[in-house]
């Protein structure tokens, strides 16, 4: 009865517009409360500690540190060099500004782990040139927000942390090489598809006519952002310093480069950045220590274990299952962003994960890819709200060009899924 009343009361805050983190705090605070009937204060204690629990983990220091790193060379001025770097090596002609937008999305995911900011980002350079070429806004945003959905594939990624912290046989380095060569196949996937579609519809007929920038100019203008990834990733593999310890590094770097180099930071611009990085940064390890007391509720109440069975024992067999759990996570990927589905789902689907002794970092990285889906699959997209405000268009007027890149990143997935070692043979050889 209880673990009913913990879903339904949950699902009924959510459809009464109380914010996630909050939903996942009161209905587990309750359900403990209507488990401990008999000594309730004593009982209750159980949540504050949780709340605790929930937040005090190491890895998590990364993650207002890449929050920051992502508000900061948003507003450097790195994204416009490497775009006119990008399209000094590509050229002009229709599908080059597309593809152009994934290649410096995927180029940004190596700097910060946040996607919304890297649509942002990207979408704030982008959106604009693309409509100067002949681009419909629509189309814009939809190549914009796919694009920004490889941020959480290629290290380093918010995702991924939070799934080192709930998984602890999965190590930060481990996921983030893990990562890599699914994120980069992301990313050529959706290539295909922008492309096939701008030339298809001849979009973009102005963009021959823009002027390409020249090529060592770019590449001197774009050099500080090449290096950003080169430091952060290049540091943590030569044992210079931890994944957290990368993120405070790429801090003080982002700023040197904003603020020495560029020029484009200046002092009373970082009050603006702290502040905004410091509200998301707040909303996301919110939702992390609440969801703690959800977990909590979860395993004291003897949830996960027969919801695991159920599904274990269902006589759908492994692939069976493992297609159910794409489609659950697909379809929960429309409405929920994908810390929340990690902190809730990765608790109830560990024990599946055991029963058919799957390896967790491959795990890991094809649930990250379902989360990515969902970060830009209608109606709640997250990277897809940013980049139609950004475009000035309604998400439903994307429908017709995102399903094509949908199509695309989820034939990557099924590519993971029937060969690991695309995910796991960079690890092995690295030694993670």
């Amino acid at each position: 009865m209880i673990p009913t009343l913990l879903f339904v009361g949950f699902l009924a805050l959510m459809l009464l517009g109380v914010p996630i983190g909050a939903a996942l705090g009161l209905a587990g605070a309750a359900a403990i409360a209507l488990a401990n009937a008999d000594t309730q204060w004593f009982g209750l204690l159980a949540v504050p500690q949780n709340f605790y629990a929930g937040l005090g983990k190491y890895p998590l220091l990364a993650v207002p540190m890449f929050v920051l790193v992502g508000s900061i060379f948003d507003r450097s001025g790195v994204a416009l060099r490497l775009v006119n770097f990008a399209v000094a090596i590509v050229g002009r002609g229709p599908g080059m500004l597309p593809l152009v937008a994934i290649a410096v999305a995927m180029f940004l995911g190596g700097i910060s782990g946040s996607g919304p900011a890297n649509a942002a980002a990207v979408g704030g350079v982008m959106i604009a040139a693309m409509s100067r070429a002949g681009y419909p806004a629509a189309y814009s945003a939809s190549v914009v927000g796919a694009a920004a959905a490889t941020d959480i594939l290629i290290p380093p990624s918010v995702a991924f942390i939070i799934y080192s912290v709930l998984v602890p046989g999965a190590s930060v380095p481990a996921l983030f090489a893990a990562g890599m060569v699914p994120g980069v196949l992301a990313g050529l996937a959706l290539i295909v598809p922008a492309v096939w579609l701008a030339r298809r519809h001849r979009m973009g007929a102005l963009e021959a006519s823009l002027p390409r920038p020249p090529f060592w100019a770019s590449l001197r203008d774009a050099s500080w952002g090449l290096f950003a990834p080169v430091l952060i990733l290049g540091g943590m593999r030569a044992g210079w310093f931890t994944p957290t310890e990368a993120a405070v590094v790429a801090v003080f770097y982002g700023l040197f480069v904003g603020m020495a180099v560029h020029r484009t930071i200046k002092l009373r611009d970082l009050f603006v950045i702290l502040r905004e990085s410091g509200e998301l940064s707040a909303v996301i390890l919110l939702v992390v220590a609440l969801a703690g007391i959800f977990a909590f509720s979860l395993s004291t109440l003897g949830v996960i274990d027969p919801v695991a069975d159920a599904i274990v024992h269902s006589g759908l067999g492994e692939y069976g299952v493992l297609a159910l759990l794409i489609l659950l996570m697909v379809t929960v990927g429309m409405f929920l962003d994908g810390v929340s589905i990690f902190l809730i789902f990765v608790p109830l689907l560990w024990p599946i994960v055991e029963h058919y002794r799957w390896d967790p970092v491959w795990f890991g990285v094809i649930l990250t890819l379902k989360v990515a889906l969902g970060q830009f699959t209608p109606p709640l997209a997250v990277n897809l709200m940013v980049s139609c405000r950004i475009a000035g268009v309604r998400m439903e007027a994307t429908v017709r060009w995102v399903g094509w890149m949908l199509l695309a990143m989820f034939l990557v997935m099924v590519a993971v899924i029937a060969w690991p070692p695309l995910a796991l043979w960079l690890p092995h050889q690295l030694g993670y």
